[in-house]
């Protein structure tokens, strides 16, 4: 973030972030986040990110879960609409997660980075790895062109490639060479066995979402990351101790829209 833009307050962070729809009341339909805490609970693995579980959660469990970590609507009466995610959850999770990558600038640790949705949080993961990369840590880039196949909706399997971005944030590219969305947490698997059978560089930190933060939260990696009131997951995850936080938004707003949020992340950090 070369421009070093000034911090929003809390209070400002907080009306931007209702005003732009990041949190307060979201876009993501009830019933889509419904859908997924019913398949995280019956156990399908697109839906638990790679994280294996402690104890048996139950659909009333996991919305019982997304209440007190992100905000959702308590009704379980509400079955169809729009969704909730409390900002000041937001806030408090993002200045955890400040806390935890200011750390990590301290110590100089060793870092790796990742997304399921580059189309819209990129820009964040580029900025903190910059700011880290200043401070003196090692960006890890383990795996790049490793490859692997997904099966589609409609049948079939596609090719999936890992590639890295500027600032060496981790993401999926099809044949075409277009990211892509996905939840899953094979990528991560694969670049930290690169990382265990090849080096000494075993990662401190993880600043990730979806798979890529479940499966470093799994493998006893520090995770920190961003989940949607929809990837009940990864606060599942936390809520065992296996994730160190996760901050809740939702992560398919215009990639412009979370500047502030980064911004007032970096200055909690001690980076901006």
């Amino acid at each position: 973030m070369s421009e070093n833009p000034t911090p929003p307050s809390r209070a400002e962070l907080r009306a931007h972030l209702v005003r732009t729809m990041i949190a307060g009341d979201v876009a993501t339909p009830r019933q889509n986040n419904l859908r997924h805490y019913r398949r995280m609970a019956a156990g399908d693995p697109y839906y638990q990110f790679g994280l294996e579980f402690k104890r048996s959660w139950t659909e009333a469990g996991v919305l019982a879960l997304m209440v007190e970590r992100c905000g959702v609507n308590p009704d379980p009466r509400h079955v169809y609409g729009d969704d909730t995610i409390d900002p000041d959850l937001t806030i408090d999770a993002l200045e955890s997660m400040g806390d935890r990558i200011g750390q990590a600038a301290r110590r100089r640790e060793r870092v790796v980075l990742a997304t399921g949705h580059p189309a819209t949080l990129t820009p964040i993961y580029q900025a903190v790895s910059e700011a880290l990369r200043r401070a003196g840590c090692t960006v890890l880039t383990p795996a790049e062109g490793w490859t692997y196949e997904i099966a589609l909706d409609y049948g079939g399997v596609e090719p999936r490639r890992l590639v890295y971005a500027p600032g060496g944030v981790a993401m999926l590219e099809d044949d075409g060479g277009r990211t892509q969305h996905t939840h899953d947490a094979a990528p991560m698997e694969a670049m930290l066995r690169e990382l265990a059978a090849e080096s000494d560089d075993w990662p401190d930190l993880a600043i990730a979402d979806h798979g890529w933060a479940g499966a470093a939260g799994q493998a006893g990696i520090d995770a920190v990351g961003f989940a949607d009131c929809n990837d009940p997951a990864l606060f599942a995850g936390a809520a065992e101790g296996k994730i160190h936080t996760v901050v809740p938004l939702d992560d398919g707003i215009s990639s412009q829209h979370y500047a502030p949020l980064t911004a007032y992340l970096l200055h909690r950090a001690g980076l901006l």
